[in-house]
């Protein structure tokens, strides 16, 4: 194993100078070779091309999808392309600009016309646009990724370096493979100790990653290429670093870098939306025997936080403080449900195929709580299909906001007393309360209004008063 994987965030991708210079340009072992980059779109070409990750709002496939105005995914396209184009202009000058400006604006228009003539021939009663739409929001969501990858292979062409671009997108391609397949078969013959790979975070599969990951499909693939190459190391570069805390919240000196922590701690942060890495994506390389790196784009002295399957901090203690505040509380009561599993199954499958993220759930005789993230259109519809399903329930809403305490091992006497008093002495009213068995996550449930408060009372009193940071500091090099 002599090589890493490194993918890019969007979001550091859209200040591509610092990439270039603090990731791309930076050598590693004394070389600028044996790493691969899977990188992600530049940030919000994602938004315009679906839909808005977390306001919902219309891209060109939800337009295209709902067909509410016939053209208006038309007019979505043209925004992306001229996006697409004065990010070029941005980069490049002269020939380069020309070729960026040929590549990005030809997928746009092979794009375009495939879906206008789906769209004519699905205007025959035979043919069904819902058949095809999973297809189409694949073919789209790969238009950020190629642009973002052709761009920094042209980057690296023009510093001098030899650098490869890795088109994982499918386009044009005959024949649909297999995921393991089509990376296989891509990288046997490449060889990343004599040039840069710079790889698409999409890869287009007969699995079609976006029905399982939607917008994790990038994060599977460079788990993928990962595990398939058997590298030594999976970097994630990021915005920030991954820190005891959102640092906006509780300000910059009080919060400390994790350093080291384990997969399981990764997956807790995962299901309240604070994403380290896809859970699905970390399984497949925790699998690997590979660990993970978090590293912050911009401060690429600093050697991040290493993810290790066998880490267990060596004494006790709450690590994260976390949380989402922008959930709600699907209450249901209904006392035909007493001693059936009925409802928590029906309403469980519902929200999976409305895809409603299920942050947490609790029960008793007559009741169900579901604590979920996601739109208010899709909230107020799973609300109305279960009391379709069961007209003697009452069905309520709470908007509410969910705090979190994590760590690798929290089982340390008395934390529940102290996060009780830390909250209250805040003059915050707890709605509701979880810890589980595993001592690795407790929650809170609050009103949204004491969400910032909360996370910084929590912080106070179970972090930095507790004087942690050495400990949680610690960092395999």
């Amino acid at each position: 194993m002599t090589h890493t994987v490194e993918k890019i965030g969007g979001t550091s991708m859209s200040r591509f100078t610092e990439v270039l210079n603090n990731i791309l340009l930076r050598k590693k072992n004394g070389s600028l070779f044996n790493r691969i980059f899977v990188v992600s779109a530049y940030s919000g070409v994602t938004d315009l091309l679906l839909e808005h990750k977390k306001t919902g709002d219309a891209g060109v496939y939800s337009c295209f999808a709902e067909a509410e105005k016939e053209d208006a995914w038309v007019d979505q396209l043209e925004k992306v392309k001229a996006k697409l184009l004065a990010i070029n202009e941005r980069m490049f000058t002269g020939q380069d600009l020309s070729s960026a400006n040929t590549f990005i604006s030809g997928r746009i228009a092979d794009t375009e016309r495939c879906m206008q003539n789906l769209h004519n021939l699905c205007s025959y009663g035979h043919f069904q646009l819902e058949e095809h739409l999973s297809t189409i929001r694949e073919m789209l969501a790969s238009i950020g990724e190629a642009h973002s990858a052709y761009n920094t292979v042209k980057l690296l062409h023009q510093n001098g370096l030899p650098a490869r671009f890795v088109d994982l997108t499918g386009w044009k391609q005959e024949q649909s493979l297999p995921v393991d397949q089509m990376i296989e078969q891509h990288f046997k013959p490449l060889d990343p100790s004599k040039e840069l790979l710079i790889v698409t975070g999409y890869t287009h599969c007969e699995e079609q990653l976006m029905r399982t990951f939607d917008r994790g499909y990038s994060e599977m693939t460079f788990a993928k290429i990962a595990a398939l190459t058997n590298a030594r190391e999976a970097v994630i570069h990021k915005e920030f670093h991954l820190s005891s805390a959102d640092p906006k919240l509780v300000g910059e000196d009080n919060v400390v870098t994790i350093g080291m922590t384990n997969f399981d701690v990764a997956d807790q942060l995962s299901n309240l939306g604070m994403e380290a890495i896809h859970p699905r994506a970390a399984r497949e390389i925790r699998k690997s025997g590979i660990p993970i790196r978090i590293k912050n784009t911009f401060e690429p002295e600093h050697l991040g936080t290493v993810i290790d399957n066998n880490y267990c901090n060596p004494r006790p203690c709450v690590e994260i403080i976390t949380g989402r505040k922008d959930a709600v509380g699907i209450e249901i009561f209904d006392q035909e449900m007493l001693g059936s599993p009925d409802h928590d199954i029906f309403i469980s499958r519902l929200m999976k195929e409305l895809k409603i993220s299920i942050v947490n759930k609790e029960a008793d005789a007559n009741s169900i709580t579901f604590y979920a993230v996601s739109t208010r259109k899709k909230i107020n519809r799973v609300m109305h299909l279960i009391e379709k399903q069961y007209p003697s329930a009452e069905v309520s809403m709470h908007n509410i906001a969910i705090i979190s305490a994590v760590g690798s091992d929290i089982k340390v006497k008395g934390i529940l007393a102290k996060t009780i008093s830390a909250l209250s002495n805040a003059d915050i009213n707890i709605l509701a309360l979880h810890q589980s068995v595993r001592q690795v996550e407790m929650q809170c449930i609050v009103e949204q209004s004491d969400y910032e408060k909360g996370i910084k009372a929590l912080h106070l009193a179970l972090i930095e008063e507790e004087n942690h940071g050495d400990v949680i500091r610690k960092i395999a090099v």
